[in-house]
């Protein structure tokens, strides 16, 4: 099964290139693992690359499914390898609808295990209330995606967008797209 992440390298035209790791979400330990002596982790990054000259913003809409991935790395090379680790949170329920909205919290690897207990305490929460028939799915999902931007200042997104639905489903730029110093 694994913990899957996505590794995005940052190259010197501000575009990425992309590599998988298969237990890189388990604890994001490769935000520390990543180095500038050793940038697939002592094989914890899959060398092949699964796609080159992504743009930031087609990072999530096009590669970070939230069914799949656990968590992404944001690797900057020229920062002597900095890493930013984010959390994948999956802001569905496990029927088969809508499974393309996700949101991308950042996290240190000391705080990740408190922010997946504080997202799946929020997320079962309201699951429930969504089955006693208390909630909307609508209703809960738009509350979720606010206490995901609110209290864990995260990034929502909708992966597999091909309806161009508009900004709602789009990274905040302000957060996401305009932080080219990253």
């Amino acid at each position: 099964m694994g913990h899957r992440a996505l590794v995005a390298y940052r190259r010197p035209d501000h575009l990425y290139d992309l590599r998988y790791s298969h237990w890189g979400g388990e604890n994001l330990a490769l935000a520390t693992a990543i180095t500038a002596a050793d940038p697939l982790a002592d094989g914890a990054v899959d060398p092949g690359l699964l796609a080159d000259s992504v743009s930031r913003d087609r990072i999530l809409t096009d590669f970070l499914d939230p069914c799949v991935h656990e968590a992404l790395y944001l690797v900057r090379p020229p920062a002597e390898y900095a890493v930013t680790a984010y959390r994948v949170c999956w802001l569905e329920w496990g029927d088969g609808r809508d499974g393309g909205r996700g949101a991308i919290v950042e996290c240190r690897p000391d705080d990740d295990r408190d922010v997946e207990t504080w997202f799946r305490a929020i997320k079962t929460t309201l699951g429930d209330a969504i089955e006693m028939g208390v909630l909307s799915r609508r209703a809960a999902r738009a509350y979720l995606e606010s206490r995901i931007c609110e209290d864990g200042d995260g990034i929502v997104y909708t992966y597999g967008d091909a309806s161009g639905r508009g900004s709602a489903s789009a990274p905040r730029p302000d957060a996401w797209l305009g932080d080219d110093d990253r």
